[in-house]
């Protein structure tokens, strides 16, 4: 099950191990259950720690294993196999059940700890999406930490009947005790955050009570990051606010064009770069929202407001809260994303196996997500409002190469249908003849470009007519002290690399600015003041 390198790599984990773990696994005659243990037995073969132990018709879904370790209360298990992104989710939950420590702060572990209440969480997840493993492993260690919270991992495409009757059409997916309690993406503090009623309120009055900065950055994503690190190794007092540290490349699947870095995946990427800005003496406040900006007052500091009630100040600001997926909006959209209607094809495709969908987009975007989904369901409709298709070339062979694939040009979306549950078509006008068409299928995958973060910076900062921050060629704006870099500005082509080098820029702005505004006033002349 596992190549050789991957068995030298994790025997290397497990010696990390400080207690005993075992493997108890619920098996049939099931392809993948024989696929689980042959997985389980390379394991057990790599530790002295690990044991393993098989059950039949337990009552639990089969396949799954479950992790504990002897004297210990714990309730994981992963139901399917944990491979692809997900094998990470495995390690881990080996070396924290086996007791080696996490790396999550001692502020959020004792939050964990002391919840109170008995929660059951299951997610669904699929082994393509990265997307998924964020989730699942802070689950997990929940799971570790608090006896009494059980979470179960499950890989949807081993369980499709499950996933039918739950109606399960985007991962990863999560249930609370049998209620829906979220989708997409979200970290460890996020959900105990979520848990923990008065966390919330406890972070405003900290972040509140913290003394201005120098340079203050709203977003954590490459131009935020580029930002933090060029202003801390000025030495000046550098804070980074951000919704979500890592921004959109956190739901980047490959990153093949990054400068030295042949191939990578984006929370990789969003992991490399925040552990880059921890490296300096950089305040990150995450999952902080913010709201509004106030120029500066009087005191020579500017505001920046949060979702939560608290307020940040600082001597200077740098915007880079980047963009977010365009949606199509028309009428169903919302009604049904997350039930049919889907913006990452690598996450949510598997659960659309054997079926019909339609990707709306013909760019590099668009066409690499039909190709990709072509291999996986029945059939794909490319849906291009244009006349032509925008991807690259080499692009568009590969599309019209395959056999289960349409492309429709000149056509305007108009409505997402659907039986109240899940979407069952999508209607759209030939913008050559203003023929009305309806497609029936089950699934909709929207890559139309993206949307600049800035709805909030509206009645403070210039905008141009496509909601981006105008910046001159300093990455400054119409607002004294205030810079911007990355995808919510008017800089054109919006990729990472250029977004690091504008965030670079705007914090050398920033300090040229601090410098000359907190120059002593110059001296006149004697002779001046003489006569």
């Amino acid at each position: 099950m596992l190549d050789d390198t991957l068995k030298t790599q994790l025997k290397a984990y497990l010696e990390r191990l400080t207690r005993p773990v075992e493997l108890i696994a619920s098996v049939d005659d099931s392809p993948t259950s024989k696929e689980m243990l042959e997985l389980l037995s390379d394991i057990v073969l790599l530790s002295d720690q690990v044991s393993l132990v098989e059950h039949r018709d337990a009552d639990v879904h089969t396949p799954s294993f479950a992790l504990n370790s002897p004297g210990q209360d714990i309730h994981l298990r992963f139901a399917g196999l944990p491979m692809g992104h997900e094998f990470t989710s495995l390690v881990l939950a080996l070396l924290q059940v086996g007791g080696y420590p996490s790396k999550a702060s001692l502020e959020t572990i004792e939050q964990v700890q002391g919840l109170e209440g008995d929660y059951k969480f299951e997610t669904y997840f699929s082994q393509s999406c990265q997307n998924c493993p964020d989730v699942v492993q802070a689950l997990n260690l929940m799971a570790v930490l608090n006896p009494r919270i059980q979470h179960v991992a499950i890989d949807g495409a081993v369980f499709p009947d499950e996933v039918e009757q739950r109606q399960v059409m985007s991962v990863p997916t999560v249930y609370l005790n049998g209620e829906t309690f979220g989708q997409g993406r979200m970290n460890l503090e996020e959900i105990v955050g979520r848990l923990d009623a008065g966390a919330a309120k406890r972070d405003a009055k900290k972040i509140s009570a913290k003394a201005p900065f120098e340079v203050l950055v709203v977003g954590g994503g490459p131009a935020g990051s580029a930002a933090a690190i060029y202003a801390a190794r000025k030495g000046i007092r550098t804070g980074v606010a951000a919704e979500r540290f890592g921004g959109q490349v956190l739901d980047t699947m490959a990153i093949e064009n990054f400068i030295s870095v042949q191939e990578t995946e984006g929370p990789k990427m969003a992991a490399a770069l925040e552990a880059h800005v921890r490296q300096y003496e950089v305040d990150i406040m995450n999952l902080q929202r913010a709201e509004k900006l106030i120029p500066a007052g009087p005191d020579g500091l500017i505001e920046v407001q949060l979702a939560n009630g608290a307020s940040l100040k600082s001597k200077t600001v740098i915007l880079s809260t980047g963009a977010r997926w365009r949606q199509m909006n028309v009428p169903g959209e919302n009604e049904y994303r997350n039930k049919g209607v889907a913006y990452c094809p690598h996450c949510d495709g598997p659960l659309f196996k054997g079926k019909r969908v339609a990707v709306i987009g013909g760019g590099n975007s668009g066409v690499e997500a039909a190709i990709d989904l072509a291999g996986i369901v029945k059939h794909v409709t490319l849906i291009e409002f244009d006349h032509k298709l925008r991807a690259d070339e080499v692009l568009q062979r590969k599309l019209r190469s395959l056999p289960n694939v349409d492309i429709i040009v000149s056509a305007l979306s108009t409505e997402v249908h659907g039986d109240g549950n899940k979407v069952t078509g999508l209607s759209y006008t030939d913008r050559t003849n203003e023929a009305k068409h309806t497609l029936e299928l089950e699934g909709i995958f929207v890559q139309i470009g993206l949307l600049p973060n800035t709805e909030w910076l509206k009645d403070t900062v210039a905008l141009s007519p496509r909601g981006e921050i105008i910046v001159d060629d300093r990455g400054a704006t119409n607002v004294p002290g205030v810079f911007a870099a990355g995808d919510a500005t008017t800089v054109p082509y919006k990729q990472i690399v250029i977004a690091m080098g504008e965030g670079s820029k705007a914090a050398l702005s920033a300090f040229d600015h601090l410098i000359r505004h907190s120059a002593p006033a110059a001296q006149e002349p004697a002779a001046a003041k003489a006569a």
